[in-house]
């Protein structure tokens, strides 16, 4: 934890004498030192476009395929299944207008109310060519996704499934590997939000066995940048709206204009992190997949722990409701991200106070539009958003409780 801590110079902030608690990390994570150094390294010394006859440019081509090996290796894939674009929602547009054009009217596409705006609207643009929708519903009593429900909406007509891998809203992980595998059955393709999930947990597109999965590598402690992992065959057959002097060859015929080079070298920098943290955990000398895998097992064994404290100590407050699993023996079917209300205090006065205090947290709906409207919240404010990634610590914990309990009264 120590080591961990020192890499992130936003750490040592504080507000008002108090120091800085971020619990803030499902709206973007801090980043380590080796990122801003990345990031700033290449416009003092590879600031160029691609594929030029000089230095800079050859800097920079060798920027893009090192970061796409980087990728590849969290995600367990070939850097030609690696495209990069401004952000999640981006990326899943161009993908839906490319899937849009191979679709006939009454195709069925599968959606759920707990996922992020941007695995929903991008989809549910493609009504207008005639696409039918539907939408899994939730347990309520826990908010994870009524598994019955889904499979019986997916059926042969259903041409795609988008589903998160873990809600952004609730922290519920869902069971990614059987919704593939459903959806494949129907002969449907799955495209998977795993922006939330990064931070949290490994991820390995080979055993998901999805066609699609997108990510945001500043929620996994770098840059604003967003990430696709496309299946080759899709990448190839698929019909992207794009410039007509763009190349046809993977990954590059999904990425239009000029890229951010410097983010993009920073993407490299924030895995490179990632792997040090597990060599730092007990892999010292290890590849960086195989170092990846043992700093996910370390972040999760320190989240859970953190997670079973934060959820314990928030039911003991008077008038609070959890969203979501809250048994600490359910903790593995969960991120370390808590939504809660406390009877007469609004969210946006609950993270305003705590900000005052230095604690940084979220207010609203967070784009999970679906969900706060399902949970009859959207027109009260949303929820408190409480989110843990491996750089808080137990005492943060402690008293992020206790100012909770003071503010309760």
């Amino acid at each position: 934890m120590a080591w961990a801590r020192d890499q992130f110079p936003a750490l040592g902030q504080r507000v008002n004498g108090q120091p800085a608690v971020f619990l803030d990390g499902p709206g973007g994570t801090q980043v380590p030192q080796r990122v801003i150094d990345a990031v700033s390294g290449y416009l003092q010394s590879s600031n160029a476009n691609t594929h030029g006859a000089f230095a800079t440019s050859q800097r920079t081509d060798a920027v893009l395929a090192s970061a796409r090996t980087a990728m590849a290796d969290l995600l367990a894939c070939d850097g030609d299944e690696i495209v990069f674009g401004p952000n999640m929602t981006s990326l899943t547009f161009a993908v839906s207008r490319a899937i849009g054009r191979e679709m006939r009217a009454g195709d069925e596409i599968v959606l759920t109310r707990l996922d992020h705006d941007a695995n929903v609207s991008p989809w549910r643009a493609l009504e207008e060519r005639g696409a039918v929708i539907h939408f899994v519903d939730i347990n309520e009593s826990d908010c994870t996704l009524n598994m019955h429900d889904l499979a019986q909406k997916i059926t042969d007509r259903t041409r795609l499934v988008a589903v998160g891998y873990a809600s952004n809203a609730v922290g519920t992980i869902n069971l990614v590997k059987e919704i593939v595998r459903l959806a494949h059955e129907n002969g449907a393709l799955a495209y998977i939000d795993a922006v939330h999930y990064a931070p949290h947990g490994p991820i390995d597109v080979r055993d998901l066995d999805c066609d699609f999965l997108v990510c945001s590598s500043y929620k996994f402690f770098g840059p604003h940048m967003g990430v696709l992992f496309g299946r080759r065959e899709q990448l190839h057959g698929l019909r992207p709206y794009k410039l007509r002097v763009n190349t046809e060859e993977i990954p590059q015929r999904w990425e239009w204009g000029t890229l951010n080079h410097e983010c993009i070298a920073g993407i490299t920098a924030c895995v490179d992190y990632l792997a040090d943290l597990g060599r730092n955990s007990g892999t010292a000398g290890a590849g960086r997949r195989e170092a990846l895998r043992t700093a996910y097992e370390a972040i999760q064994r320190h989240e859970r722990r953190l997670a079973g404290d934060l959820i314990q100590g928030l039911l003991q407050i008077p008038g609070l409701k959890l969203y979501g699993i809250s048994d600490r023996e359910r903790l593995a079917q969960r991120c370390p991200t808590v939504a809660v209300r406390i009877a007469g205090h609004a969210p946006r006065e609950l993270a305003t106070r705590l900000g005052e205090r230095g604690f940084f947290t979220w207010d609203g709906n967070y784009y999970a539009l679906n969900l706060s409207e399902r949970l009859d919240v959207e027109k009260d404010g949303g929820f408190l958003r409480i989110g843990l990634v491996h750089y808080n610590t137990a005492e943060e914990v402690e008293r992020l409780l206790a100012a909770l309990r003071e503010i309760a009264g």
